[in-house]
């Protein structure tokens, strides 16, 4: 009976995906790419201002104010990210930057003013907290869609899920994590991470999407810690696409004295 029953359950899986394939659905893989694209790459570049207020377990808030600018290579591929800090005084005129690769690890530099120091964030960093808020230095610039396998778990009216598992466990915090991608603009909208127990611990979810010039944007954002009790919001305002960055302007010389760009 036990072996009829995975047989039963094997056949029921790959009528669903037969199911899916005749109506037209995109595979997993297109998923994937298009979900990466429409999350990390609108446009050939772009700029916004960012408001993080982050909430502890007793409601006391403190918040994160910065421009971010981002530079495509090519869609899909490498990138540039330039974060600059205005508020509050404590991380004024600090820097992130990221170099962003497909097939290694990125580069990410950390530029201190109070010590005027550079400081490289080492690739073992990646999931630690950005700045004192919920959210990690590898949620500004993506994780990549290599450091994962995919399976699509469920597929409603309005949303694709895929459950997503690290192919590197050991590097990593979380067993896997959910993914609710929106059919119409393949936005993710909800992720639920499951720790090592596989219990829920960490949440992230779009709160606010809006158009700007045809293009779906995330402005309101949210990542709870299950744990700790905490959250942080992230609302973007004043976001422009197809601006005209220049390369250069994502260098070390910059971090010490940022463009006008984000100075403006």
């Amino acid at each position: 009976m036990k072996i009829n029953g995975i047989i039963i359950c094997c056949l029921l899986s790959l009528l669903m995906l037969f199911s899916l394939a005749q109506a037209g659905e995109p595979t997993v893989d297109e998923i994937i790419n298009k979900a990466n694209l429409a999350s990390y790459y609108a446009g050939d570049d772009g700029r916004a201002s960012v408001t993080m207020t982050i909430t502890d377990n007793q409601g006391r808030e403190r918040k994160r104010e910065f421009v971010i600018l981002r530079k495509d290579k090519e869609d899909g591929g490498e990138q540039f990210f330039f974060v600059y800090f205005k508020k509050p005084s404590d991380v004024r005129k600090m820097v992130f930057m990221v170099h962003k690769h497909v097939d290694s690890d990125d580069d990410r530099w950390l530029y201190l003013p109070a010590l005027d120091l550079v400081k490289r964030i080492a690739a073992s960093d990646k999931r630690t907290s950005f700045v004192g808020t919920n959210f990690l230095y590898e949620d500004v610039s993506g994780r990549s869609v290599n450091e994962d396998t995919h399976e699509l778990i469920d597929s409603t009216d309005t949303f694709f899920v895929l459950k997503n598992t690290p192919k590197k466990p050991d590097d990593v915090e979380f067993s896997s994590y959910t993914v609710s991608i929106d059919k119409t603009t393949f936005l993710p909208i909800k992720a639920v991470y499951l720790d090592k127990n596989g219990k829920e611990y960490r949440i992230v979810e779009a709160l606010e999407v809006q158009n700007f010039h045809g293009i779906p944007t995330v402005t309101v954002s949210k990542v709870t810690d299950l744990a700790a009790g905490s959250s942080t919001l992230a609302e973007f305002k004043s976001i422009r696409y197809d601006i005209g960055l220049e390369e250069n302007i994502f260098s070390e010389r910059y971090l010490r004295r940022p463009p006008r760009e984000v100075r403006k």
